[in-house]
């Protein structure tokens, strides 16, 4: 087995770094806007298409100015983006004038070349006469052209590159600080999601954000410059025409008017949908077993596929409010060249005006409703990246698990595991899930010395579990007080805090990717002798020296190719390589056959004599040797001792002990 860890070292290293920074920030933010009420909003996690007001969002002023500010660091590059924006644009409103100089001074008597000559005698060294030949003429203006355009697009992708290159890496940003954040989050708001839900965030959310910087500011630019320039240049041939061209900019008011108001409220309806048909699928797929066995195939694809029709009929109600905006601007452009060429070939027949000045302003009134008609047909892009800002900026606005520290961030405990003796004490503990008015825990005093095993035994639902995700701060108590050495565990930094923990679930989650990436999760850097004494000290090295690439095995999604006993043996590696201080085992040998179960025990024996273990048994069997046994039942707790004391007692866990050993007996009685 051969790995580099160096790399991986530097960059977890980093990572961890950068996570802490944004921690104490967010942590910071959360304790300045503290003191303020927050104003009631809908739950980003839910669908709140009912509510017309939160359908629409944020408005378009605040969304645009927090994209700003996300942009703020990369403003120089911007600015050198819209700069060639703008230089290139104002070359390119040169290229309507050579159908005036054309017709009127090359092709045309009046005035002709002789014209040509008094316009440019101011600027020309003496001396330098315009030549009459036409034919020159018009490859010097063709060649003058030809030079402009290629400038123009030299200059203009130069920016555009730029441009490109800050979308991609606003992109990039987004989903990092997105991810963070969410991680970060507490975890009753992490459990109200679904996993499809948030890759559909991530991916699709997140992944427009870049796009905001074209529809926000390159292209409504290049619009307004071309624009302003055509109706410059349209006044200093025609007024009068300009005064009919003119007539198009109410349309485009009330165009927009239609795509704020109806369209934006729908493309967020359609990403809370996606969202929820992301979650579905992937929910479906996680079961499949399940719903396999039990026929739920019809049932969710018949739910799949009506989640789908749902949206397809959103798409089509976007693709309505479209299709109408853009009849509007189909008619609007040839009637308002039909305008121009009858009422200014009127006047080039009346002698009021030239064949070139009307060629040129219909060259420009064509360029001014470009412009106008880019716009538009953006315009749902721009919706779309706004909705999906808005659903980033909901996410950005939850307070981070961290922001629930009594203390100030720059005022949080640090803790070491070197300095760490490890002694909890659980003092007048209760405790009732966020938005929940029924306690779960109440009343719970408990001492536990560095190096003790304790165990929590109770029926299911007697809050185990819940106290276990107390001790390791997942929840905050809601009344009384944890401490880790004398110290309110809220006061401890909450990432120096977890580097103590050391976790093995019931439900083992592993990744999909090698044996060793697995075992080596919490330590990426830690070399493979190591890796290789966890998975012998739990048991797991046998077996996975029988895989076909031994530690460099991929395991697939969830561990899918290994068994339930496998799967544990390697968790327990996992948190064993960790070597904490604090070791939470929820039902660690539940999944084992009797010899693996046999073995972990005694190597568990030795290995949490130097660390405080707490476990969570259902398996009275398990925790005999354990220096304190905690009963519980309905979130209090009913008896504490030994399992000689609590044997010889004669109460509830005597009770369930004999449950276990004859069931069969207790049945009868």
């Amino acid at each position: 087995m051969q790995r580099t860890h160096t790399s991986s070292k530097i960059r977890h290293t980093a990572y961890l770094e950068q996570r802490a920074a944004d921690a104490r920030k967010s942590a910071a933010k959360a304790a300045d806007t503290a003191a303020t009420p927050a104003k009631a909003k809908a739950d980003w996690t839910e669908d709140t298409s009912g509510s017309r007001q939160r359908k629409a969002g944020r408005p378009v002023a605040t969304l645009l100015r927090e994209f700003i500010k996300l942009v703020k660091p990369y403003r120089t590059q911007v600015v050198f983006a819209l700069c060639t924006l703008t230089l290139s644009t104002l070359l390119g409103l040169l290229m309507p004038l050579s159908t005036k100089i054309a017709f009127d001074y090359i092709i045309a008597d009046k005035p002709g070349p002789e014209g040509l000559q008094r316009i440019l005698e101011p600027i020309l060294p003496s001396g330098i006469t315009v030549t009459s030949h036409r034919m020159t003429l018009l490859w010097i203006l063709g060649g003058s052209m030809l030079v402009i355009t290629v400038l123009a697009a030299l200059i203009g992708t130069s920016g555009r590159y730029q441009m490109t290159r800050i979308s991609q890496l606003l992109r990039a940003r987004v989903r990092r600080q997105l991810f963070g954040h969410l991680a970060d989050l507490p975890l009753h708001r992490i459990q109200a999601m679904k996993s499809g839900g948030v890759s559909s965030l991530l991916r699709e959310d997140a992944g427009m954000i870049g796009e905001m910087l074209f529809s926000v500011l390159y292209n409504p630019l290049r619009a307004v410059i071309t624009f302003s320039g055509g109706l410059v240049a349209m006044a200093l041939l025609d007024w009068r025409m300009l005064v009919g061209g003119l007539l198009s900019v109410p349309a485009v008011y009330f165009s927009h008017r239609a795509w704020i108001g109806r369209i934006r409220p729908i493309h967020r309806a359609i990403k809370m949908e996606r969202q929820a048909t992301d979650s579905h699928a992937t929910e479906a797929f996680a079961g499949i077993r399940v719903v396999r066995s039990f026929g739920g195939q019809f049932a969710e694809a018949l739910r799949f596929t009506t989640s789908n029709h749902s949206m397809a009929r959103k798409d089509m109600l976007i693709w309505f409010w479209s299709r109408w905006i853009e009849l509007a601007w189909i008619v609007m452009i040839p009637v308002a060249t039909a305008g121009v060429m009858i009422y200014g070939g009127k006047r080039v027949m009346e002698g009021s005006l030239t064949i070139g000045d009307l060629a040129a302003f219909t060259a420009y009134l064509l360029m001014l409703l470009g412009p106008l008609e880019v716009l538009v047909s953006t315009a749902s892009g721009l919706q779309n990246s706004l909705a999906a800002w808005d659903r980033c900026l909901d996410v950005f606005s939850e307070r981070t698990e961290l922001a629930n520290s009594s203390a100030p961030a720059g005022e949080q405990i640090k803790v070491v595991k070197a300095n760490t003796r490890g002694d909890m004490t659980v003092r007048n503990v209760a405790f009732r899930y966020p938005g929940h008015e029924q306690y779960v825990l109440t009343n719970i005093n408990l001492d536990i010395k560095a190096g003790q095993t304790v165990a929590l035994v109770g029926p299911s639902g007697s809050g185990k579990t819940t106290l276990c995700n107390l001790i390791a701060r997942f929840y905050d108590v809601s009344e009384g007080v944890i401490t880790l050495d004398g110290i309110d565990v809220r006061k401890v930094d909450l990432v120096s805090f977890r580097s103590l923990l050391g976790i093995v679930e019931q439900d083992v989650f592993l990744f999909d990717g090698t044996v060793a990436e697995n075992i080596a999760y919490g330590i990426p850097e830690a070399s493979d002798e190591r890796i290789i004494a966890a998975a012998k000290a739990a048991n797991a090295h046998e077996f996975i020296e029988r895989l076909e690439k031994h530690y460099e095995t991929l395991i697939g999604e969830r561990g899918v190719r290994l068994s339930g006993g496998q799967k544990q043996r390697i968790a327990i590696a996992r948190a064993l390589l960790a070597d904490p201080k604090l070791l939470i085992l929820d039902e660690a040998t539940s999944n084992l056959d009797t010899e693996s179960e046999r073995l972990i025990q005694r190597s568990l024996v030795r290995l949490t004599r130097s660390r405080t273990c707490i476990v969570i048994a259902h398996r009275l069997s398990t925790i005999r040797h354990a220096d304190l046994i905690v009963v519980l039942e309905r979130g209090e707790i009913i008896e504490t001792g030994t399992h000689d004391q609590l044997t010889a007692k004669g109460g509830r866990y005597a009770e369930m002990l004999m449950a276990q050993i004859d069931p069969a007996t207790t049945l009868d009685d």
